[in-house]
């Protein structure tokens, strides 16, 4: 499943790293693409959408 993310707090490649750092706890074979410009994140994950959305909203971003 792909998921595609608002996250409007990204600001920074910093926090590029800690959202993927985020995702890839929750599902280490997920594939994170996070864009700092568009702040938004796209997974290609197995794991629920929720679980995906609570890892970001726990790494302290807002997930839109």
């Amino acid at each position: 499943m792909t998921l595609d993310l608002k996250v409007p707090d990204i600001s920074c490649p910093d926090c590029a790293e800690t959202i993927t750092e985020a995702v890839t706890t929750a599902d280490p074979q997920a594939k994170v693409d996070v864009n700092v410009e568009a702040k938004t994140v796209r997974v290609e994950t197995k794991d629920a959408e929720e679980t995906i959305r609570q890892a970001i909203t726990a790494a302290g971003y807002t997930v839109a």
